[in-house]
């Protein structure tokens, strides 16, 4: 029986893509929880929104966090959902005109 293909988002796709441009920072978890590890390293350094952090929970597993104005959320959540974040707008190009009436 042949195997089917898994169906690639385009929005996923598209947010991925736009998700390289922001930087990023690889840290480890180390003791802590991987959220609470990368929450530590943004007050720690002052990164500023946008940014992407890969956290290293043990050999196997890379957790990834997008911090943004709004706060700190899952990769794959941004990558599906990437227009609802004005800094990601603002990185593609899309910035929201103002129509004065």
């Amino acid at each position: 029986m042949a195997r089917r293909r898994k169906r690639k988002s385009r929005r996923r796709l598209e947010g991925r893509r736009i998700l390289e441009a922001v930087p990023q920072y690889s840290i480890e978890s180390g003791a802590e929880k991987p959220v609470t590890a990368a929450r530590n390293f943004i007050h720690s350094k002052g990164i500023h929104p946008p940014a992407l952090l890969l956290v290293k929970r043990n050999e196997h597993t890379t957790d990834r966090y997008f911090w943004a104005e709004k706060g700190l959320f899952g990769a794959q959540y941004v990558e599906e959902n990437h227009f609802l974040f004005p800094s990601l707008r603002i990185l593609t190009g899309e910035e929201e005109e103002v129509v004065l009436t």
